[in-house]
């Protein structure tokens, strides 16, 4: 063969494999999203801490608070504990005055959710009242069923459980359309999916629990841009999935200003970058050594990037593909492969517009998501996003 045609075939297969490996995965979990039933009613005797870390959300947090007053569990069995951590504004004296037990943190140098949340575990510990902790956004609302959903798991063995995380403002613009279209599909389709294959939902941020036995065996210390996915991973290293508790929301307005959401997402992906680079090989290590399937399938969430990305992954294969059979026909097969992927992919997306229920507006919607794309694109080439916690402006326009 040709050097010029070795090299590419070379390019074809190096942009082949991982499209095949996303698109194979999620073409699994679309055909495995089917609704999931929700486990009988608990004893309503749990107890539990309702944590929700905050720095500067004097503009949230008392409604946050007043929505989580109107959880339907027995009042006496619940606490609302709200760390204002590192916070200059009023965010204390209003969640205090909104009925929250407020746990004030000021250290300059251990900055972040994560370690706002690992002081709040430590406290609820200490003090013994909980059987479990639950993480809620400072700017989060969540449907009343929340602690019903995850009780009725714990009292049936689970320790580790994830709410279905929603977009509060999915008509606010084409941008949250995309956003809650996205969120649908990596939360609701993928988790679905692991669920019912008995595999680890994941941390997703906002609207989790674990309980105080796992607290005990594995220490919240997750600190990193992408503290969330670190913990799942961690609790998955200690042989623990986390349940999905599909039937219970916990909720947040996504940005509209492109700029603010810019911020936002490169804060993320350098998060996710970075557990890439340090745990992936973790995770396969002791999906090979224990045969667990759980380390292995959250090994595989961990590489397959984001939706954007396994979008550019497909378009430059077919792209590629196309060329290279123009100038040489033996090729063709390659494109056949492109479009097998393209159409898993498409499969997914449009299985994630079902779930998202932003109708026909959604739809129309999807026929913008090269512009989303390309931002994703930008974004990817220009990372230079904020690394600590920041407040973020949800109301920018």
């Amino acid at each position: 063969m040709a050097p010029a045609n070795l090299a590419l075939s070379a390019l074809l297969l190096a942009l082949a494999l991982p499209a095949c490996v996303a698109c194979v995965y999620l073409l699994m979990q679309t055909l495995m999203s089917g609704g999931l039933a929700p486990p009988a009613r608990s004893s309503r005797q749990l107890r539990f801490d309702v944590v929700v870390p905050a720095h500067n959300e004097a503009l949230a947090i008392a409604a946050t608070v007043a929505n989580l007053q109107l959880l339907d569990w027995p009042r006496e069995r619940y606490r609302i504990m709200v760390v204002a951590d590192n916070c200059t504004d009023a965010t204390a004296a209003l969640a205090a005055a909104a009925g929250a037990t407020v746990l004030e943190r000021h250290d300059t140098t251990r900055r972040g959710k994560g370690y706002a949340l690992q002081f709040a575990f430590q406290r609820s510990r200490a003090d013994g009242r909980a059987d479990a902790v639950v993480v809620i956004d400072a700017d989060a609302q969540v449907s009343g069923n929340l602690l019903e959903a995850l009780a009725s798991r714990i009292e049936r063995g689970a320790h580790a459980l994830q709410a279905h995380h929603g977009v509060l403002n999915a008509s606010g613009a084409w941008r949250t359309r995309l956003l809650t279209i996205a969120m649908a599909a990596y939360h609701v389709v993928r988790s679905r999916a692991r669920e019912r294959a008995h595999l680890s939902a994941g941390i997703r941020g906002n609207g989790w629990c674990v309980t105080h036995a796992v607290l005990e065996q594995v220490p919240y210390q997750a600190f990193s841009l992408a503290e969330d996915i670190e913990f799942g991973i961690d609790l998955g290293l200690a042989g623990y999935r986390v349940h999905y508790a599909g039937e219970a929301h916990a909720s947040q307005e996504m940005v509209v200003d492109g700029k603010t959401a810019g911020k936002q997402r490169q804060r993320w992906e350098a998060g996710r970058f970075q557990l890439i680079r340090e745990r992936t090989m973790a995770l396969l290590k002791a999906a090979l050594e224990r045969r667990s399937a759980v380390c292995l399938d959250l090994a595989l969430d961990l590489i397959v990037l984001p939706l954007s990305y396994v979008a550019l992954n497909v378009g430059a294969l077919l792209l590629i593909s196309v060329l290279a059979a123009w100038w040489l026909p033996a090729l063709h097969g390659w494109i056949w492969l492109a479009l097998g992927c393209a159409a898993a992919l498409a499969l997914y997306v449009l299985r994630g517009w079902q779930l998202s229920g932003t109708g026909a507006r959604g739809l129309l919607d999807l026929a913008g998501a090269p512009v989303f794309i390309a931002w994703k694109l930008i974004l990817m080439l220009t990372r230079n996003g904020p690394t600590e916690w920041l407040r973020t402006d949800r109301k920018s326009s």
